[in-house]
């Protein structure tokens, strides 16, 4: 059985960084800040880290990746079409004016460029959808076998991800979300980047966008 946690909330954005466990091994969601609150947290958990995977690349997502990756010796996966986010700050977006007050973020590339597929790690089996529309390379990861999804920033509870930044897209938004996540049935739950989780059926009948 794979267990996940949101909890870990990060940064002055208040990212949801999540853990996804079985009973031996562990995946790292979008490490957006704070490392040593997400390393209490894998202590806590007493499972062996095995994979950083990211939904997107903005900075709010990636802050800790270095931290992460450095502690545990793993890999990171990331979508290629922000291979080069990770270590551009203005794509990153931690780089511009209005994030003066912040560090860039620079990050080494991700070992690993994800392939729009089913993947198992650690023992645990999930599926990559494209969900681009708040950026171009967003992706969502699929847990079949325990009915959830990992939305990044492309499906909020109530809401979606902003389409106003760097190759967002709104009509491209709308259509990932129907394409690829309305399509789950109805009782999957949905953890998404920020704020709450919610599921696919609660988000088809109410969310706003769609209604």
């Amino acid at each position: 059985m794979i267990h996940v946690t949101s909890f870990v909330t990060t940064g002055s954005a208040e990212e949801n960084c999540y853990l996804i466990y079985n009973e031996e091994n562990l995946l790292v969601v979008d490490p957006g800040n704070d490392s040593a609150k997400i390393q209490a947290y894998i202590t806590k958990l007493k499972r062996n880290p095995v994979a950083i995977l990211l939904t997107h690349t903005h900075y709010d997502h990636i802050g800790a990746v270095e931290a992460i990756r450095q502690a545990y010796d793993i890999p990171v996966y990331v979508s290629p079409l922000e291979q080069a986010w990770l270590g551009d700050p203005m794509l990153n977006l931690s780089g511009m004016l209005r994030h003066a007050d912040m560090d860039d973020i620079i990050v080494a590339p991700a070992e690993y460029e994800f392939e729009m597929r089913e993947y198992t790690l650690g023992g645990m089996t999930f599926t990559v959808v494209p969900t681009p529309g708040h950026s171009i390379g967003s992706v969502s990861l699929i847990f079949h076998s325990d009915n959830f999804v990992i939305t990044g920033d492309a499906l909020f509870a109530g809401n979606i991800g902003r389409t106003d930044l760097h190759t967002g897209n709104m009509t491209q938004l709308l259509n990932s979300v129907q394409t690829n996540l309305f399509t789950l049935p109805d009782d999957y739950t949905i953890y998404p980047g920020h704020r709450g989780s919610s599921t696919i059926g609660h988000e088809k009948a109410t969310n706003p966008f769609f209604n």
